[in-house]
């Protein structure tokens, strides 16, 4: 977890009373998710997981350093270009073990293809070649069936270089909208391999962040394809991180930006620009419970904390729309983040028996 929140409030966040109506029931397939680690100061994770309830585990690929050369036959796994990593390998065998399904987020693009660039974020210049590498990475893992494209392409330094657009505008300029088309093209191309080579292989798009350089609606607007049309993907990917109660029947936030209370909103644009509603996958979401440098806020008590899980999880199961809820940062790991189940010393906080338990 690596995100901090804009335009947040900087006080302690308290829970306000009341239920807002949830949507009919119906969502029997709903999962939780966790981003790992699979393994903790030398514990295998795995048992806990499981007694958490979760069915599906979220990893990484990072394309820049597993193809740091570019490779001669970029869609085989063997390509001597590519070192993967022995990690993911084993988190593979670890999740299956316990009945776990793993998705794979891929992004970086390495210096050869982002146009000489080192470091985290930047987007590569021909989308094929991403595509490439997602379809060698499929070969690679072939029992893995969930695939999300890049992470926050939105945020600031997640898809670069990006234009800022400003939180009111409601067109956006040629240069701010090269970053969502582009991202189009990226996603087009990997849901064509990955589709290519399983049917049963589920494509996670959008990926966007409550908030960022393009805020949800403005990167939902404009993620079209040279043809103006929509790219395809199964799921839309939301990270709704929340420093108000994740319930629905909230005022709207302003800016576009997309808490997990304004998840109806999204839902409803979804319909309006790409056509059709699709299943949301909220691949990263949690509780800070204090002062950390991730967020500039937290909530307290620890009741109020645990309430904010429950609602969280009771709200995502109800709504026919949420498939799964993705949980980060298992541990504290302070001072960085304080948004895990765990504290530090081991015990296990008010939050970590709700996501259990709901």
């Amino acid at each position: 977890m690596r995100t901090r929140l804009t335009r947040l409030a900087t006080l302690a966040v308290v829970l306000t009373a009341g239920l807002a109506a949830l949507a009919p029931a119906g969502a029997s397939a709903f999962q939780k998710a966790v981003w790992g680690p699979a393994n903790f100061r030398g514990v295998d994770q795995f048992p806990l997981y499981k007694t958490l309830g979760v069915k599906i585990y979220e990893t990484s690929l990072d394309w820049s350093t597993i193809a740091r050369r570019k490779p001669k036959h970029p869609s085989e796994p063997g390509d001597r270009a590519y070192r993967w990593p022995a990690a993911v390998t084993q988190e593979i065998a670890l999740a299956k073990r316990y009945g776990i399904r793993v998705l794979i987020q891929v992004g970086n693009a390495p210096a050869w293809e982002n146009g000489g660039h080192h470091g985290d974020g930047w987007a590569p210049k021909k989308p094929q070649d991403y595509a490439a590498f997602v379809q060698a990475a499929s070969r690679e893992y072939p029992t893995v069936h969930m695939w999300m494209i890049w992470g926050e392409p939105n945020r600031k330094g997640d898809f670069r270089p990006e234009t800022p657009v400003r939180y009111t505008a409601t067109r956006l300029t040629r240069a701010q909208a090269a970053a969502p088309h582009l991202y189009a093209q990226l996603l087009d191309d990997a849901y064509g391999v990955l589709k290519h080579g399983s049917h049963a292989n589920v494509v996670i798009g959008g990926d966007t962040y409550t908030a960022g350089l393009i805020d949800p609606q403005q990167w939902l607007a404009n993620l079209r394809l040279p043809d103006g049309k929509a790219p395809p993907m199964n799921m839309y990917g939301h990270n709704p991180f929340s420093y108000t109660v994740p319930l629905f029947g909230a005022k709207p936030s302003g800016f576009g930006e997309v808490q997990f209370s304004d998840l109806p909103r999204l839902e409803s644009w979804m319909k309006t620009y790409l056509g059709h509603p699709l299943p949301l996958f909220l691949s990263e979401f949690c509780v800070p419970t204090a002062p950390d440098r991730t967020f500039n806020f937290y909530i307290s008590p620890p009741a109020v904390a645990a309430k904010w899980v429950k609602d969280a999880l009771v709200t995502s199961r109800h709504a026919r729309y949420v498939y799964a809820l993705g949980w980060v940062n298992v541990h504290d790991e302070l001072p960085v983040n304080s948004c895990g189940l765990i504290q530090q010393d081991g015990e296990r906080k008010p939050d970590f028996y709700a996501f259990e338990k709901n």
